[in-house]
């Protein structure tokens, strides 16, 4: 008779003077389900308040063990299903992500993310708002969700909106993946490490004696390397296409520009969700102007429609499948043309479906 061993998804322990996570879950790139969440926010309560932890540490896992991968988002398929059957925790997975997504920005002590190997969509909710933001050669970053009928949340409105020029606005809108350099300079990272030191930082976390938790943020920094040249010459072309006035403004210039880089970034966004292109620029342009706690909720009442706005005719739910469930990358949007999406389809992503007082994400400040 063999016995069955199901590992926790999430690990956590205080060695020495640390708080360390591991998300375990390697099979699934360690992809957040709402198990997952739910035990992050309970460590990371927990350890607020504990005075042998002066910092917390947080990395994912591969098949071969730690690191390697940091973590691929939110779980799709759950999401999916969840969807197509009306599973209530559908709505508990946003509210309560999106709630872990506010602690961690605002934590008090230092939150240090080891963003080696796919660092996306949910997993850039766990790690932007860290104290030290720590990427490899081998990370690679995005936040891909116009490719499923999504939109870049977990507080994508607000770090995204908050890149250098127009870098925000492209990634939301083409979902394209970036690695260490990029991420340094449009300030979705702190700093490189090479892959092959992190093991050797991580265990000096714990064996070594810090005066306080800044200690520990300015031990791992020190080991930081340059990360290379910055790999964005095209950071002029971002900039003059992604400031224009609306996504098919944006698509005609690049599809009549003669640069390569152009022509590909054309053909990128006509494959994303018309009407979600549409939303998301509205989003980060929104979010420019807004904190942290409004912008969650904003993506809060987005996501509820993301799902229920238009009954039988998700956009998301749809997406999920062509890319994930029947894997036919053919996904049937609607609108099926940028230039058939109006204005009328856009604003109402952005009604609230709850009155101030009894929104899911009221409690935030």
């Amino acid at each position: 008779m063999t016995e069955t061993v199901v590992l926790a998804e999430v690990l956590s322990e205080v060695r020495g003077q640390v708080g360390f996570i591991t998300l375990n879950r390697p099979r699934a790139l360690n992809a957040l389900s709402l198990g997952m969440v739910r035990d992050l926010m309970g460590v990371l309560l927990a350890w607020q308040n504990d005075a042998r932890v002066l910092a917390v540490a947080i990395r994912g896992s591969n098949k071969e063990g730690p690191f390697g991968a940091f973590c691929a988002g939110g779980d799709i398929r759950f999401l999916h299903q969840a969807g197509s059957q009306g599973n209530p925790q559908l709505e508990d997975f946003f509210t309560e992500e999106y709630a872990l997504n506010h602690l961690i920005h605002n934590y008090g002590k230092p939150y240090i993310a080891f963003m080696d190997g796919i660092v996306m969509g949910g997993g850039m909710g766990i790690s932007q708002g860290a104290a030290l933001r720590v990427v490899t050669e081998r990370t690679k970053m995005a936040m891909p969700e116009t490719a499923i009928g999504l939109f870049p949340d977990v507080g994508g409105g607000y770090f995204l909106s908050r890149c250098p020029g127009r870098v925000g606005e492209w990634l939301a809108l083409t979902g394209d993946t970036i690695g260490a350099s990029d991420a340094i300079a449009g300030n979705l990272a702190d700093g490189c490490l090479p892959s092959d030191q992190q093991a050797a930082v991580w265990d000096a976390l714990a064996s070594q004696t810090f005066a306080d938790g800044a200690a520990v943020k300015a031990y791992v920094a020190s080991k930081f390397i340059a990360a290379g040249a910055d790999a964005s010459s095209v950071r002029a072309e971002i900039d003059q296409y992604f400031a224009l006035p609306g996504v098919g403004d944006i698509v005609r210039a690049l599809e009549s520009a003669d640069s390569e880089w152009a022509r590909a970034t054309a053909a990128t966004l006509r494959k994303r969700s018309p009407l979600m292109l549409h939303v998301v620029l509205e989003q980060v342009r929104r979010a420019r102007t807004m904190g942290l706690a409004d912008d969650l909720r904003m993506e809060r009442d987005m996501v509820r429609h993301c799902f229920y706005l238009r009954p039988g005719q998700s956009e998301t739910v749809e997406g999920i499948r062509a890319l994930a469930v029947d894997k036919d990358h053919a996904p049937k949007w609607n609108p099926a043309r940028i230039e058939d999406v109006t204005p009328e389809m856009v604003a109402p992503f952005f009604a609230s479906p709850w009155p101030a007082h009894s929104h899911p994400l009221a409690a935030l400040a």
